[in-house]
């Protein structure tokens, strides 16, 4: 009887205990296991060199030692911009390889996809390559921080640059059918507001098409004066290299992920490409205004040795080496409370935090209502040879 008593009791306490008694999930004392899904290959692949960057900067990490002690086992799995694989994969690094976290994921549909099954797992989504607005939701996504400024910001600060340089024109709009694109449209229908059905023209594409030639005819038909592409990198550059075959030059504006010389503007024609408008956040190390600049002469050493044959002007690398710096300073805020609920609580107190390689002026402020790590941007025009700022940092409250 006694026995049996003191068994109860045993697995009363054992019940009560705390998730994160012990070591907690993937955390020895020697390594953390972290998971990161891309799309390596598919529609998407320009854009998925993320990942290779993030790989890249673990790997010098670790052999700096590893982050207090620790080494960072990383583990990326390629999802091809698919969502059926997205969610598989996320099993298998949460249930098959007990990841402590999931850090990087990029793609909005695949983010879309694992978030309800991560959620219910307790496990934290940290610093996801996706803008789309439904997850800057502190309240419906609290395990949750993203890693590029929201669709809905970069929107609204394209939105406003065209009433400004075009006043009086009309706009063509050419979206991904899916959070992505309808966030950019969602976006400009709040600057314009009723003007919005007067002045604005859509046309939309799955990534499944193989071309959007039609629709860029369509919007050409509109006598649409500007033209903004909300996709990814294939799409992006098909539409300039059409609207340049067609002698259509309306003023371009692309979203940033399609911001990538190597993904975008050369596949489009550097010639084709003249003039065309996007926002960022990042020096470029391509730029020779920068060749002087000790964080980019840092990035291109790095790149020297991490990712040896790879195309330094796909700046999607130099992404996925600024969200490594991110998940460093993460990681030291962490200190050895590696517990999932420490892992995002210090991932929303980055305070006045900046990246070496980002636009001087531009800074990371995360907190309990702002799981952001970025909020501006600064608007730069392709000249033909490099991309060229102009105005000054701008947010989502900037006119």
């Amino acid at each position: 009887m006694f026995r049996s008593i003191r068994l109860a009791c045993a697995l009363l306490i054992a019940a009560a205990a705390p998730c994160w008694a012990g070591d907690p999930v993937g955390v020895t004392a020697t390594s953390i296991k972290i998971g990161g899904i891309f799309p390596l290959s598919g529609p998407a692949s320009s854009i998925g060199q993320v990942g290779h960057g993030v790989l890249a900067y673990m790997r010098s990490v670790n052999e700096r030692g590893g982050i207090n002690g620790r080494k960072i086992d990383y583990l990326m799995l390629d999802d091809a911009y698919s969502p059926p694989k997205s969610v598989e994969h996320a099993r298998k690094l949460v249930e098959g390889d007990e990841v402590a976290f999931m850090f990087s994921q990029l793609g909005t549909a695949g983010n879309t996809a694992v978030a309800k099954y991560l959620a219910a797992k307790r496990v934290p989504t940290i610093a996801i390559v996706t803008g789309a607005s439904k997850f800057t939701s502190v309240k419906d996504y609290p395990l949750t921080t993203t890693g590029l400024v929201s669709y809905d910001t970069e929107g609204k600060i394209y939105a406003k640059y065209l009433m400004r340089a075009l006043p009086s024109a009309k706009y063509a709009i050419l979206y991904q059918n899916d959070d992505l694109g309808r966030d950019y449209v969602s976006a400009f229908k709040a600057v314009l507001g009723a003007d919005f059905d007067k002045r604005v023209v859509t046309a939309s594409y799955e990534v499944t098409e193989p071309t959007i030639d039609s629709q860029v005819v369509a919007l050409k038909s509109s006598g649409a004066q500007a033209l903004f592409i909300a996709g990814t990198p294939k799409f992006a550059a098909q539409a300039i290299r059409r609207a340049a075959e067609t002698a259509w030059k309306p003023t371009i504006l692309i979203n940033f992920p399609s911001s990538s010389i190597a993904g975008t503007i050369k596949p489009a024609g550097l010639e084709n490409s003249v003039g065309v408008i996007v926002g960022t956040f990042n020096k470029d190390p391509n730029d020779e205004s920068w060749k002087d600049d000790e964080a980019i002469k840092a990035y291109r050493a790095f790149f020297d040795r991490y990712l040896a044959g790879s195309d330094i002007t796909n700046t999607s690398y130099l992404t996925g080496y600024q969200q490594g710096m991110l998940l460093e300073q993460i990681l030291k805020q962490c200190g050895d409370d590696l517990s999932r609920e420490n892992v995002i609580k210090q991932a929303k107190s980055l305070k006045n935090f900046t990246l070496s390689t980002a636009l001087p002026g531009i800074r990371i402020n995360t907190s309990e209502t702002n799981n952001m790590v970025w909020t501006q941007l600064q608007l730069q025009r392709w000249t033909g040879s490099r991309w060229e700022p102009f105005g000054g940092i701008l947010d989502a409250t900037s006119e």
